[in-house]
């Protein structure tokens, strides 16, 4: 209900105000004099509008973070094993859940589930939130009544997920700190250092290296058309995303992303065990194998990936062997080869694919220890490069000036 700003007098004639709500100005008033005030001006308190989140709403730009749907999950579970039922599991979580996004979505969850509807059938309407994976299991989870084992198996998926992802992160992090200190570090150069310098060897008439009139040509382009660069890496980044949104581009961007020197290899290992661990999941919950491979093909994160998942859907449609489709694709080693192999033929396969997940995970946290240990070379090499330039186009001619100087 809105709120309504009040002035009135009291019983005793004292003036009174404050803020109350109610369904109209006449309800306000009726409130006011059962609490023995008598009314004199009653105002709808317009509600301030921010125009961030209105801007966030108006656009559909939430997002919901990997630790909000893991406590989302987990809390879920914890729920329904106490015997709890979905719509107050969802109402009381409801309570606690600050994500507009994710508010949203359980709200309308809620309504679907109270007007007959199934709850895998109510989450499918919100794809940003759910993906196809988690819908599935969800639905493996209805027909045979394990709901609380389908919640408890997404929670332990989800979070071997968010520990990946946060390692590569952190793995990153100090990289990316330097590459950006540095590109800080140039544009104040070329902007406001150089320039300096300019003035100063143009007054005293010296003969430059070629270094130096690099640098100071450098220099001269950045003042002059830094306005067009913005522009030009502004267009490029919008290109890029747009490009992205297609299949073609989003398909040669993730191919690139596995196929990137340095992190290409652990990348492709970690979608790789994600692949794995999903099917587990999903083969030891009772989902059809082809079924497995279609909702695996468009939530492993990868569609370059999902490509080949989806090209050992359409073999195994054919009749033909998990192994031989597995072999077809080339993403898998030999070792991994052997473990389908083995449980195809000994008919546990959901046990052998949790030990190629375990097998591949174990591999990415090693390759993530050592990452930094494999870029900072790399950066050390970069940076000893901008220093080298810098001393020669700076320092010599500074140089030759002391000795003459001296002389």
């Amino acid at each position: 209900m809105p709120q309504f700003e009040f002035q009135g007098r009291s019983g005793n004639g004292q003036l009174v105000d404050g803020e109350i709500e109610g369904a109209s100005t006449n309800a306000v008033a009726g409130l006011l004099m059962d609490r023995g005030v008598t009314p004199i001006s009653i105002v709808e308190k317009k509600e301030q509008i921010d125009v961030l989140e209105f801007i966030w709403d108006r656009f559909d730009l939430h997002k919901i973070s990997i630790e909000e749907l893991l406590m989302f999950t987990r809390q879920m579970g914890a729920l329904i094993r106490a015997g709890i039922p979905i719509t107050r599991a969802i109402t009381g979580i409801l309570e606690s859940v600050e994500n507009p996004l994710l508010i949203k979505s359980l709200r309308d969850i809620l309504e679907q589930l109270e007007s007959g509807r199934s709850l895998s059938v109510s989450c499918a309407r919100h794809p940003k939130v759910f993906s196809n994976l988690y819908i599935s299991m969800i639905q493996v989870g209805e027909n045979t009544g394990r709901l609380e084992e389908t919640f408890a198996q997404m929670g332990e998926y989800i979070d071997r997920n968010r520990r990946i992802t946060q390692n590569i992160k952190t793995a990153l992090r100090y990289p990316t700190i330097v590459i950006i200190a540095i590109t800080i570090a140039l544009v104040i150069l070329n902007g406001f250092v150089i320039p300096k310098f300019a003035d100063f060897f143009k007054a005293n008439a010296l003969e430059l290296p070629w270094q130096t009139v690099l640098l100071l040509n450098m220099s001269q382009f950045f003042i002059e058309y830094w306005l067009h660069m913005l522009v030009v890496l502004i267009a490029l980044f919008v290109g890029f995303k747009h490009y992205t949104r297609t299949f073609d581009g989003r398909l040669k961007w993730h191919q690139f992303i596995i196929n990137a020197p340095v992190v290409g290899d652990i990348l492709q290992r970690s979608f790789m065990a994600r692949f794995a661990r999903s099917f587990a999941m999903a083969y030891s919950a009772g989902v059809p194998i082809v079924q497995a491979m279609g909702v695996i093909a468009r939530s492993i994160g990868n569609d370059f990936i999902g490509n080949s998942v989806n090209g050992m859907r359409e073999g195994i449609e054919r009749g033909e062997a998990l192994t031989l489709t597995a072999q077809r694709t080339g993403m898998f080693t030999p070792v991994v080869m052997q473990m389908f192999a083995v449980g195809e033929e000994a008919g546990n396969l959901d046990e052998m694919m949790t030990f190629v997940a375990d097998f591949y995970e174990e591999e990415v946290n090693y390759d993530i220890k050592n990452l930094s240990d494999r870029i900072e070379p790399l950066i050390y090499v970069g940076m000893g490069g901008v220093v080298l330039v810098l001393a020669l186009g700076i320092f010599v001619p500074m140089w030759d000036i002391a000795q003459l100087a001296g002389r």
